[in-house]
């Protein structure tokens, strides 16, 4: 969960002089999440399939009493499938008051990103939006592409809203 300041300005969690990102892959891609927005992260288990929900929707797992929509972010971002083995997690978040979960293909690591190592996110033009992204990490030698979770799974063009 985003935090206010002073000035009202929202701000990404924050330790000392520099954002924390949970850093995950998908297939050789990294990518980062505020880690405010995250509330756990579980081992892959099947889900329980609900009918007619779109297709980056797995089904919902059962969390302790709540029922937890799983998203797939390799068929959300249109991305080869992959099989599920032991490094495939589910990352719980929370969105805009809303549990839901991600599966990626392996969680890496809580990473603190300076702001002078982030970028805006690329304008591609041809009507592309880039909204999900926060922007691109330079960590070493290495690109991370940070979302907005929020949009990424509840944006207004997201068939997964319908499903939250």
């Amino acid at each position: 969960m985003t935090t206010n300041n002073e000035t009202g300005a929202l701000q990404m969690g924050t330790s000392a002089d520099a954002f924390q990102f949970l850093t995950f892959s998908l297939g050789e891609e990294e990518y980062g999440i505020d880690i405010l927005k995250v509330q756990e992260i579980k081992g892959y288990m099947p889900t329980t399939r609900i009918p007619n929900s779109p297709q980056e929707v797995c089904g919902v797992l059962n969390l302790r009493g709540a029922i937890v929509p799983i998203v797939d972010l390799r068929r959300k971002f249109h991305l080869e499938p992959a099989e599920y083995d032991q490094f495939t997690c589910i990352v719980v978040v929370v969105v805009q008051e809303k549990v839901m979960g991600i599966i990626v293909d392996s969680v890496s690591e809580v990473m603190n990103i300076a702001p002078s190592d982030i970028q805006p996110p690329p304008n591609f033009g041809y009507g592309t939006t880039t909204s999900a992204l926060r922007g691109m990490a330079r960590v070493n030698e290495k690109l991370i592409i940070l979302l907005d979770i929020d949009t990424v799974l509840l944006g207004e063009n997201s068939a997964t809203a319908i499903a939250a």
